[in-house]
């Protein structure tokens, strides 16, 4: 087939690209223009001259189409709109479905290619049903399916993953041993548009994204108990950077962006039993009927190990969520993504 793969710079992609070039594929590289730093450095996150260097390496001919201002309109002021109202983002799962896979998509088309490719630990499958849906990763450290669930069914249909089955550590030997440059590259950890500082100092620095300013912390029964320094500064589970002592540990329960309130509690209050999420993407099935209950692992946040749950669609928008065993600091605007007993992605949503 003729193949576009994503390429970032970093090792994942490189070996993406090796092995299918390796198993007979025509291969081009691509890396997605996406933001300028202030110097006119690109970002962090799709290092070109690392990217340029392995498709040189592997002989292979390599694109960086300028996708700037698409970036800007889907992935950061979004992002930023979100911590504006109270919510925590998640952009990488944004920028996937309605940036990455759709530009790709246009250029495989424009190039004739037959399908797009990406270093994500992930395997696509098609399903008995014929949906198809990610799996994860035999490497479970490095699964990256929880930030996949949003992609449409046109776009898996094209998309080939390649390390699915591997572990960092066999990519890492297989770029060493085929002399590629980026073999011991670390992984890019931060958001990659905000590379200095932090999102709130971000915002607070842009005159146009109107950042609320102080307000008062309250507790669950709407005491006052002092003043904050702008809700973009905190998300739910936090506890470290509250900037004022209480007699016991103190975490973020809630953000009221309407009264420009952080609402405070004691950890045994973090805890929930039911959650609700809208936005839905359903990958294994087409959707959940109405009144249906459907089992599931449910992960809510990139790193939860995730819990047991039965999910029951309770309107035409939103589904809600009751899990076995209460979860720990469910984050509106978060990801609650939905597996099956294989481990392949059922679906997911925004958590509300």
């Amino acid at each position: 087939m003729k193949i576009i793969v994503g390429m970032s710079g970093g090792v994942d992609s490189a070996v993406a690209a090796l092995l299918l070039k390796e198993a007979g594929h025509e291969v081009i590289g691509m890396t997605l223009r996406t933001w300028p730093e202030k110097d006119g450095a690109e970002s962090r996150c799709c290092e070109i001259d690392d990217a340029r260097e392995t498709a040189w390496k592997l002989h292979i001919p390599y694109h960086a189409p300028n996708c700037i201002a698409a970036f800007e309109e889907k992935v950061k002021r979004p992002f930023f709109q979100s911590y504006i109202d109270g919510l925590t983002p998640n952009p990488c799962i944004e920028c996937n479905r309605y940036l990455k896979w759709e530009r790709m998509l246009y250029y495989a088309a424009v190039m004739d290619a037959d399908a797009i490719a990406t270093g994500h630990y992930a395997s696509v499958v098609r399903l008995p049903n014929g949906r198809w849906t990610v799996q994860q990763a035999a490497s479970a450290e490095k699964d990256q399916t929880y930030m996949l669930y949003g992609l449409s069914q046109d776009q898996l249909a094209r998309t080939l993953m390649p390390l699915g089955k591997l572990s960092k550590a066999e990519v890492r030997k297989i770029a060493a041993e085929a002399g590629l440059s980026v073999a011991q590259k670390q992984d890019s950890q931060e958001i990659c548009f905000v590379t200095e500082g932090s999102y709130a100092d971000y915002i607070e620095a842009d005159p146009a994204l109107h950042a609320p300013g102080e307000g008062n912390f309250v507790s669950e029964d709407g005491k006052v108990l002092g003043r904050h320094k702008g809700i973009i500064h905190y998300t739910v589970g936090q506890r470290r950077g509250l900037g004022i002592a209480f007699g016991v540990p103190m975490y973020v329960k809630r953000i009221n962006a309407e009264t420009n309130e952080v609402v405070l509690c004691e950890e045994k209050s973090l805890y929930s039993s039911v959650i609700r999420c809208k936005d839905l993407n359903f990958l294994s099935i087409p959707d959940i009927a109405e009144g249906e209950t459907v089992p599931a692992r449910v992960k809510i946040r990139y790193h939860h190990e995730g819990e047991t749950a039965a999910i029951i669609r309770d309107s035409e928008n939103t589904v809600r969520i009751t899990f076995d065993n209460p979860v720990r600091a469910a984050t509106p605007g978060q990801s609650a993504v939905f597996y099956d007993e294989n481990n392949c992605v059922i679906g997911g949503g925004k958590i509300i």
